[in-house]
């Protein structure tokens, strides 16, 4: 694997990666950046986990002009959530062009804040398609100098129905101009969707399937009555760092949470039904390790990267195998062991027929001896999550808040874990065993001046 120093790239950017400890690439980097780089079309298919946002990251910061200040590269998500994850991760990867400005455009957020914003322009948009549409509508969002647009998630991108807002937004576009489109499976529909799309487009596929040697595959066959307590059976068992349970319905999403609760065990839940203050601080929580099991369906999950996730249990199983790769593939990653659960009902055993045909293995179903445990596994986390109102349109750095909990007398920097920072908050972790003296600093300790309004997030 070659490292990033290879590529054709600026002294900055090369600095900044090793930074970033971006050292070798991806085989979606390796494949994928030097094509990005000669400004062709690219239509890249890769695993989750693969690296795809900083692939199409690189090449986007190299190619930018950012001594004119015009909306030159938009990226379009499926989910507000993956979209402001993907944010994050550009904002990174740019970190060596001090002038270059990114915006946000998703739902969630007032979009007369948004408008303001691109009065003042920007260099790169990142978006979910609703938003996008409607400031285009109003013309508040130019797309005229546009030089790239990356799909990202495409297959998603369609399955939730946003192909004709996709097509219109091209239309506002110059049809001069590179397009990606990445993704973790191509079905039929976005190869039609690419031939009209793209121009010449480089097609690349590397590894595409999860090895079942890194995530280690369980079927049992459960009666739906009994999926909750097998839930806890197999957490208790298994003891998960951190878990995350996938239903199909946000409907069952709701019950199994509530069942987890109801049986002492601490878990979040994150479906279509909650604001997206409520969704911001969920994937928070579950992200810094101060809550270890999460219950979401497949469209709220979309927002989640965390490269150590212990375990993935669906206590439904999908309907499509494209999607239980997807789902499995959020553990196992970087050289870790990953296992994933499936619960299947009876009248399901015809779905892991489907399974083994698409990822050419031999996996079957069985029925667990489970010890029926009375007590629920002992998976309290650590962690507990502080927030301030106040972020990055403060001013407030991630040193500021590490610096105000380890003055004297404070903390340990050792017990300060994942500190994000949104616009208007930041979240902070912390060791519970400290959690209170934390919490009275933040609300004491002045921040640059200035004091804030803290509080512990406890479960919901």
């Amino acid at each position: 694997m070659n490292s990033f120093s290879s590529l054709p790239l600026s002294e900055a950017m090369q600095k900044n990666l090793i930074d970033l400890n971006y050292q070798n690439m991806t085989e979606i980097q390796e494949a994928s950046i030097p094509a990005i780089l000669a400004g062709k079309d690219v239509l890249a298919q890769a695993k989750s986990g693969s690296g795809k946002t900083a692939a199409f990251g690189v090449g986007m910061m190299e190619n930018l002009d950012t001594s004119r200040i015009r909306i030159q590269a938009l990226v379009l998500c499926p989910t507000r959530e993956l979209a402001a994850q993907v944010t994050d991760e550009l904002r990174r990867i740019a970190r060596f062009q001090p002038n270059l400005k990114l915006i946000l455009l998703a739902g969630g957020m007032p979009q007369y804040k948004q408008e303001i914003s691109l009065k003042h322009q920007a260099h790169v948009v990142v978006g979910t398609p609703g938003r996008v549409i409607q400031l285009l509508k109003r013309s508040s969002l130019n797309l005229q100098e546009i030089k790239m647009i990356v799909l990202d998630e495409a297959d998603r991108m369609l399955d939730m129905g946003f192909v004709k807002q996709v097509k219109k937004i091209f239309t506002y576009a110059p049809a001069k101009r590179q397009t990606l489109f990445f993704s973790a499976t191509f079905p039929d529909e976005v190869r039609r969707l690419s031939q009209s799309l793209l121009h010449q487009p480089q097609k690349i596929t590397v590894e595409t399937q999860h090895d079942s040697s890194v995530i280690l595959q369980h079927f049992y066959e459960i009666a739906p009555k009994d999926k909750a307590r097998a839930s806890i059976e197999i957490l208790a068992s298994h003891q998960p760092e951190s878990c995350l349970i996938f239903c199909n319905t946000k409907d069952h999403c709701r019950r199994i949470h509530a069942e987890l609760k109801k049986a002492g065990l601490p878990c979040l839940a994150l479906h279509g039904d909650l604001e997206q203050r409520q969704r911001t601080e969920v994937l928070v929580r579950f992200a810094n390790g101060s809550c270890k099991v999460l219950v979401a369906t497949d469209v709220a999950a979309r927002g989640i990267d965390i490269n150590e996730l212990g375990a993935v249990i669906n206590y439904d199983l999908p309907f499509e195998p494209d999607t239980y790769i997807h789902r499995i593939g959020r553990t196992g990653r970087a050289g870790a062991k990953g296992l994933a659960f499936s619960l299947v009902a009876p009248n399901e055993a015809f779905r892991i027929d489907q399974i083994n045909e698409k990822m050419s293995t031999d996996a079957s179903l069985t029925k667990p001896d489970f010890k029926n445990t009375k007590q629920h596994p002992e998976l309290a986390p650590t962690m507990v999550t502080l927030s301030i109102n106040a972020g990055r349109k403060n001013k407030i750095g991630p040193g500021d808040v590490l610096g105000a909990l380890t003055s004297k007398p404070g903390i340990a920097g050792t017990d300060v874990g994942k500190i994000d920072r949104m616009d208007e908050i930041t979240f902070i972790a912390v060791r519970r065993s400290v959690a209170k003296k934390a919490l009275k600093i933040l609300e004491s300790a002045p921040i640059k001046g200035r004091r804030y309004r803290a509080m512990m997030h406890e479960e919901q």
